[in-house]
């Protein structure tokens, strides 16, 4: 995948996993497709480190988008954790 890929990649990813972890965090929309980015990556990681399963190099491929949506949940909790998740 090129880097445009990825980058549509992480934005989508980023927005699905804001939308099934509802609450503030901060960044926007650049936070959120650096989160999606570096979920991707994450997800990619994890993946292929724990579930003995690399990650295709297919935009379309339903276990990309798996992996990147699972990493950015990850990192969206971590930040969380770190930031706190203010309501407010």
């Amino acid at each position: 995948m090129g880097i445009i890929s990825w980058i549509v990649l992480g934005l989508l990813a980023g927005a699905v996993a804001k939308m099934l972890l509802p609450g503030r965090a901060p960044g926007g929309l650049i936070g959120t497709t650096l989160i999606g980015v570096a979920g991707a990556f994450v997800g990619g990681w994890l993946s292929a480190r724990f579930l003995n399963r690399p990650v295709e190099t297919e935009l379309f491929d339903l276990y990309t988008w798996g992996a990147a949506i699972a990493g950015s949940l990850v990192l969206l909790i971590g930040i969380r954790i770190l930031v706190g998740n203010s309501r407010e």
